[in-house]
This record gives C-alpha cells, structure tokens and sequence, in this order.
C-alpha cells in the first residue's frame, strides 16, 4: 500500500489535483475547468487517487463531489510537507485562479438567486421544499448569552426569537435584498436593536472571538464551501463558544439546485461531525428530526469550540471513541 500511495503521489497532475481538493469538494467538471484538461484524463487520474485512499467521492444526487480523504496517516503525514511545494510547480498559480473562478462563480449565482427572489423566499421554502418541524429544538439549543450570530439570516424569520436571547444579536446574510427583507420583518424596536451586516459567510464581517454563540439555520446547504464555513465560525467564537447548525439531511431531490439554488443536497452525520472537529470544535452532538411524508428530515448539529488543542479530536473519519467536551 505504502508503495502504491508513494506511486499515486508521484505524477504532477495528481498532485494539482490534491492541491485543489484540499481547498474543498468538486465535480468533474469543475476539475477539469480547473485544471484545462479533458474529462477522461481528470477521471483517470482520480480513480487512481481514490484506489489508494487518498481522494473519495460524495454522491448527491447523479453528481459526485470529489474531496481529499485525509483518514490514511501517512498520506496526512506527506502531504502536510507536500502542499507546501505547490507552488514551485509550474500550472499551479494557473490552477489556483481558476480554483477562485469556480468558487466565486458558485458564490454568485448563489447570490443572485437570493437577491431575485428575496421578496417571495419564504413562501418558495414553504410550497417547495417543507421539512421536519425542528424550530423549538432549535431554540432549545442556544442559551441565553453576551453576543448571538445568526449567519445567513434571510428575511429574518428566526431573528425574532432570537432577539430576547442576547445583549447583543448579530445578522449576517451575502444578500442586500434578504437583509432589507430581514429589516423589515423585525422592524423598529425599543431597547436592543438587531445589527445587520452584509457579507459572506466564509468571510464573516467580525473580529476574532467576538461571539459567544452562532446559530446557521437551513444555510450550509447554500455554502460553496462548507468546510471553510465552519473554519470562519471557529474563529469569530470565543474559546468554548457554541455553534448549532440545523440543516437538510442528504436526500435526492436534485431540482433544489435550480428552484432554489441549494449547492449541496443536504449532509450526512459523519461529514458534519469531521467539519466540525477539523475546524477546531468538540465532538457535536446531532439529532435527527423526521416529519411526515413528503417532508424533508432536518439535521441538528450542536458543538462548542474547543479551549484548548487537547480538547480537538484530530481522528478524522472514526467517530467511535470521540468524545464531546
């Protein structure tokens, strides 16, 4: 194995290809708009970096999402020296910007969709896509606090509850007209007000450990990079601060991609749990909420910042002796 691995690590293209898969999951189609070659050559070379473990593929729906597979050591091991030479490789300057081209692309057809139909979002949600009735449960999971984040807040419909919840409540959505919406919906009030800002959920307009608690209502799904998502939230948390995510679990209705611009069809447990441990956060807890027929279950997904790197499980990919802090 250790042979094949070295094999697999040795041919330029792959190693390109790894580069771009550490910065998130892509088609093949994107791999190939990426790096400018053909579909059967990018192929090709990804069956050989998943034969030897070191790149899997995520099925949503007909796509499949291809991602760096970081459970084998000593590939982990290699790489970490690895990436740094990216850049003495003469395509990967070529390769990076076309990698900032594609994700910039998914970012504005995202928000664009979104600053189309903010005026009508709720209603789309509600006929379109119903799911699991999760809101109390929700709720239940976010405590009373110093400063509440909502990432993503759309045109607000959760602010409301949230209001009572913080000394100070934050709403952050990439949408002008979503926040306009949002603006509306809670209108003027005496005592705390709720600050608006405009920006992107993997850029988040906030300073180090500025927030006790965040709170991503049906969002993620819409992230071109979920994991970086995360990442961004682990740094605006203070140190034992809280995260809870509610979301779609992975399911098969493909047409959410156009009707309502959903980048991903729902997660699965064990991928929001390693989100959630590489960004630097405890083990999350996560329930499942079924609805009735025709509706969507909803993932709940609850987890606090690691204080301190002994806290920070880094065996990604076997959740069986994890721990929660």
């Amino acid at each position: 194995m250790m042979l094949a691995l070295l094999k697999a690590l040795s041919d330029s293209t792959r190693l390109r290809l790894l580069g771009i898969l550490s910065h998130g999951e892509f088609t093949v189609q994107e791999l190939t708009a990426i790096l400018a070659m053909g579909q059967s050559r990018i192929s090709r070379h990804l069956r050989i970096l998943t034969d030897v473990g070191v790149a899997s593929v995520k099925r949503q729906g007909t796509w499949g999402y291809y991602g760096l597979d970081r459970k084998n050591p000593l590939f982990q091991a290699i790489w970490e020296h690895l990436q740094e030479h990216l850049e003495e490789m003469d395509d990967w300057r070529a390769d990076r910007r076309n990698l900032i081209s594609i994700l910039e692309e998914r970012r504005v057809r995202s928000q664009r969709f979104f600053d189309q139909h903010a005026c009508r979002w709720d209603r789309l949600t509600r006929d379109l896509l119903p799911v699991a009735d999760y809101r109390d449960e929700l709720l239940d999971q976010i405590p009373d606090c110093s400063t509440l984040l909502e990432v993503g807040c759309g045109t607000g419909g959760l602010l409301l509850s949230l209001r009572g919840r913080a000394e100070r409540l934050l709403a952050v959505d990439h949408s002008l007209a979503m926040l306009n919406e949002a603006r509306r919906r809670c209108g003027p009030v005496e005592g705390r007000a709720i600050e608006f800002r405009l920006g992107e959920m993997s850029h988040l307009p906030l300073g180090d450990g500025e927030v006790d608690w965040a709170v991503l209502n049906m969002v993620l799904h819409h992230a071109p990079q979920p994991a970086a998502v995360l990442q961004e939230l682990a740094r605006v948390l203070v140190p034992g601060g809280g995260l809870t995510i509610a979301d779609l679990q992975r399911h098969d209705r493909e047409w959410v991609r156009d009707e309502l611009a959903d980048q991903w069809l729902g997660f699965g447990v064990e991928e929001l749990e390693n989100w959630f441990i590489a960004a630097g956060f405890c083990r999350p807890l996560v329930s499942r909420i079924s609805g009735r027929e025709q509706q969507c279950p909803v993932l709940l997904c609850m987890g606090r910042k690691a204080q301190h790197s002994s806290q920070i499980m880094t065996k990604i990919g076997n959740t069986s002796n994890r721990q929660p802090c």
